[in-house]
């Protein structure tokens, strides 16, 4: 290939590569006979789904996968074998991979409406003998549910090990687990949300009014009437294009020849590099899509509200039995991530079993499709499956890392034994700038009881899902409002208060979720760090939690213990217990601890 194509290539590469409109040889198809039922009121004679499945179901029927695919997918989400046609999340999908097929029998179905298989505006109606096209009834995701649902019946699993959807999909997944709680025993909700923004909204009505005004839809009725509503459709799927990619991911793509665009032969303009990319998108989308089933699912998606405020939303959630993992992208403005923390927030007030991570991304919506953040969104996936299975990797990091230049030098965090001794045996506990969960992962060894982590490092939060916690992330300083007053017995803040910004706020919220509090810090009135400034003069190095020098350390705050204590009092703050250590030693202080200790634990409550 040579340089020109490449560059062509790359321009012109996007989430819907791998796909094309050959036929799917590996599909599977069943039949369910008498009248199918719609929620708004319509029925189908009969149904047909159209699935693929993958790996071996096991003698217990509790290893299936289910894997909702979005708008414009299809049952082939992945290869069947090597020389078989790349499925649309074969980077996830497949032996070894985030969703092990050698582990798990994978099940995706083609979804209720949509055009490769599965009954659809494209099926023929039994009682006209035609297409249903426009006839087709008003669907909703509660019905493509449904029929996902009578063909995991119709395999005979009874409990699903998980469903994992991403967009459209993570809205099926979402479904599943408040239609049919006791159905699965984990959701993967990726890129999603409990109802559409009203931006997302308007691009959808643009895109059905661009096919429904194009002069060849005919009412819907244009099978077997050239071309059909190509334009319309084309028009509405490069509008889809425009709200998959990120700002940054489109001037990545085209800002540096925006005025070069590649050769397409298409009807559409193509004076720039962009609308080239657009009308490409466009063009090829006709060739494997109908568009009375993009009407359809798009309304379907549109509808779909499982509720709009915090209040409606934990009502809706609250009958949910499931482990949960909710991945959004920091980029993705279709479905943004507020809205992926709003589900994760009625979760935790529901004290639902819930990890969460906001993916770095410049991809956009897109970026669950690609290969970019897969090490972190594939992790978080297989991971959490694992932790489903009860066969979670244990942590191979420390939660921190010795440096030499450092008095604290021993990486296993000493005084996590100390704090785990505070802590009464059956305890919750609120872990809060948990790390890698190396304390989170000594209380579970110990058997205490709910345990929830918080912690802003994306990493960190890749690791805790691998080791089988559940971690959220979040940032400290804005506050803890996702959690209710006392819903913990304990909330722990170890080696973290140094970075803290608004410490009064912090500790305030930590006493108001949890009926104690554990804090614990550096003490930089230990005389080795007194030595340091006054005898040398130099900065103090207290490397938990940040650099080796000065100036990259993510400490804010230089404090002793003496000052908490001071803080403590101005703040009315009952101080029950002082356990101070010298870490080099292993040592409880108990003698001048201020001088003679290098670490805090502090218990405290109002």
């Amino acid at each position: 290939m040579d340089k020109n194509a490449e560059q062509s290539k790359q321009v012109f590469d996007s989430s819907d590569s791998g796909r094309n409109s050959r036929p799917l040889p590996f599909a599977q198809h069943v039949t369910f006979d008498g009248p199918f039922h719609l929620e708004c009121g319509g029925r189908l004679p009969s149904v047909t789904v159209a699935y693929e499945t993958f790996g071996k179901l096991n003698a217990q029927a509790d290893n299936a996968v289910l894997i909702c695919h979005a708008i414009s997918g299809d049952s082939h989400v992945a290869r069947h074998h090597e020389d078989d046609d790349p499925g649309w999340w074969d980077i996830a999908v497949g032996p070894g991979k985030s969703i092990d097929t050698d582990r798990y029998f994978v099940i995706c179905p083609n979804v209720l409406g949509g055009c490769r298989g599965t009954t659809g505006p494209i099926s023929i109606n039994p009682e006209t003998g035609q297409p249903y096209g426009p006839d087709f009834p008003l669907i909703t995701i509660d019905d493509i549910v449904n029929l996902q649902r009578r063909l995991v019946d119709h395999l005979g699993i009874v409990k699903l090990r998980a469903v994992v959807g991403g967009s459209l999909g993570g809205q099926m997944a979402l479904d599943w687990a408040t239609r049919y709680p006791d159905r699965m025993a984990g959701t993967a909700a990726i890129a999603t949300s409990p109802r559409l923004t009203s931006q997302a909204l308007a691009f959808d009505v643009v895109g059905r009014n661009a096919i429904l005004q194009d002069p060849d839809y005919l009412g819907g009725r244009y099978y077997g009437q050239w071309p059909g509503p190509r334009v319309g459709l084309a028009i509405a799927r490069m509008l889809g294009h425009i709200t998959y990619l990120s700002r940054e991911a489109m001037m990545q793509k085209f800002d540096s020849d925006r005025l070069r665009p590649r050769e397409v032969a298409t009807q559409f303009e193509t004076k720039f590099s962009v609308g080239s990319y657009l009308a490409y998108q466009g063009d090829r989308f006709g060739e494997r899509f109908d568009a009375n089933s993009y009407v359809t699912l798009s309304m379907a998606m549109d509808l779909f509200d499982l509720g709009g405020t915090p209040e409606t939303l934990q009502q809706s959630l609250q009958v949910t039995q499931c482990d949960w993992l909710v991945v959004s992208y920091t980029s993705d403005w279709l479905f943004p991530p507020f809205q992926s923390q709003m589900i994760v927030d009625a979760l935790l007030a529901c004290n639902k079993r819930v990890s969460y991570c906001n993916v770095e991304s410049s991809c956009g919506h897109d970026a669950f499709l690609l290969p970019d953040e897969l090490a972190s969104y594939g992790t978080l996936i297989s991971g959490f499956l694992a932790n489903l299975d009860g066969v979670s990797q244990e942590n191979p990091l420390p939660d921190s890392t010795p440096k030499p230049t450092s008095i604290f030098h021993d990486p296993h965090r000493l005084d996590y034994s100390s704090i785990a001794e505070l802590i009464p045996e059956g305890s919750s506990v609120l872990d809060l700038g948990c790390g890698n969960g190396g304390l989170l992962s000594l209380l579970r060894d110990r058997g205490q009881g709910r345990l929830v982590g918080i912690e802003l490092d994306e990493q960190c939060v890749v690791n805790c899902v691998r080791c089988g916690l559940n971690v959220v992330q979040a940032d400290l300083n804005e506050g803890l409002s996702s959690y209710a007053d006392g819903q913990f017995d304990l909330v722990v803040l170890s080696q973290t208060l140094q970075t803290v910004i608004d410490v009064k706020t912090v500790i305030s919220e930590m006493l108001r979720v949890g009926r104690r509090a554990i804090v614990s810090f550096p003490n930089l009135g230990y005389y080795k760090l007194r030595s340091e400034l006054a005898e040398h003069g130099r900065a103090p190095l207290v490397a938990l939690g940040g650099g080796t020098r000065w100036y990259d350390t993510h400490n804010v705050r230089f404090l002793t213990l003496a000052d908490f204590d001071e803080f403590c009092r101005e703040q009315g703050i009952t101080i029950h217990k002082h356990v101070c250590l010298d870490t080099e030693t292993n040592r409880r202080i108990t003698d001048d601890p201020n001088r003679n200790a290098d670490l805090a634990i502090v218990v405290i409550s109002r």
